[in-house]
């Protein structure tokens, strides 16, 4: 069955012995716009936030991850309401326009919103200013290290992701981001054609049912793991970060400045640890 997710697209098949048509199922993509609402209510203001492309579902998470993992909210409870803007002056579609309204005594600092607007949405934030601001707007850099985990459960991770990426499974095309317990039970996951949004989604999800911080949690990455990742993992607290695919080397220093255990190449029962090694027990 066919949802937001997944789009139908006639193809041709070709192989060494024949050529054939037939249908083909695809991730979705679409932009999306993120707009804040905030101020009291005699002055309340809107301002445009950002526009991602992004695999349409869970929607509402992904604003809320994103308002978050940049500093715009704290948590939850600033939140006011979340819902799709109905604008008939538009001919795009609604569902592609979400306002998040912020409650009336929530202080937004609108020339920071202008000077830091996030364009680059689809790549991230990047450079040493922006680990700087981690500092300032993160709430949760200093846990303590009695989390440890087994190299054993690290090693079943891949295959409880595969098992539950739906969406991968019909269009092999999508990244993955899912928040495991210390027991290695699946808690969320999140599917998204932007491995950042996968993540914002999740984060989102987490933070809509309080569950921020998130230091005693693993989050397991289908892909690489990029700075930006690993901005968003330190702002919810997440201190143990495991990917199937390679870190960066600023990936790797963010992780070590703000204690995070970075693994990556995980596969085939093995991996490697980048930072803070003694979280794993070998």
């Amino acid at each position: 069955m066919l949802t937001p997710s997944v789009a139908s697209s006639p193809v041709k098949k070709i192989t060494a012995d024949e050529i054939r048509d037939a249908d083909d199922l695809l991730a979705s993509e679409e932009p999306m716009e993120i707009r804040l609402g905030f101020g009291d209510a005699e002055n309340r203001q809107q301002k445009n936030i950002s526009v991602t492309m992004r695999t349409p579902g869970h929607d509402f998470e992904l604003a809320l991850g994103f308002l978050f993992t940049e500093g715009i909210i704290k948590n939850y409870h600033d939140v006011l309401q979340i819902k799709y803007c109905t604008d008939f002056n538009r001919v795009e579609n609604q569902n592609n326009i979400v306002r998040v309204e912020l409650k009336e005594d929530v202080e937004v600092d609108t020339e920071k919103l202008l000077r830091n607007f996030y364009t680059t949405s689809s790549c991230g934030v990047c450079g040493k200013a922006s680990i700087e601001a981690i500092k300032t707007v993160g709430g949760w850099q200093s846990a303590e290290r009695d989390f440890k985990i087994e190299a054993s459960l690290i090693y079943s991770l891949p295959n409880v992701l595969r098992q539950q990426q739906h969406i991968f499974e019909y269009t092999g095309g999508l990244h993955a981001a899912a928040l495991f317990s210390p027991e290695g039970e699946i808690i969320f996951i999140r599917e998204d054609v932007g491995r950042h949004n996968a993540l914002d989604k999740l984060i989102g999800a987490a933070l809509a049912e309080n569950l921020v911080p998130l230091n005693q949690h693993i989050l397991l990455l289908s892909g690489r793991t990029s700075f930006e990742l690993i901005q968003k993992a330190a702002m919810a607290g997440i201190r143990l970060v495991a990917a199937i695919g390679a870190p960066s080397d600023l990936a790797v220093k963010t992780a070590e400045e703000f204690d995070i255990t970075l693994i990556g190449f995980l596969r085939d029962n093995r991996f490697n640890i980048y930072s803070v090694p003694e979280r794993i027990i070998i």
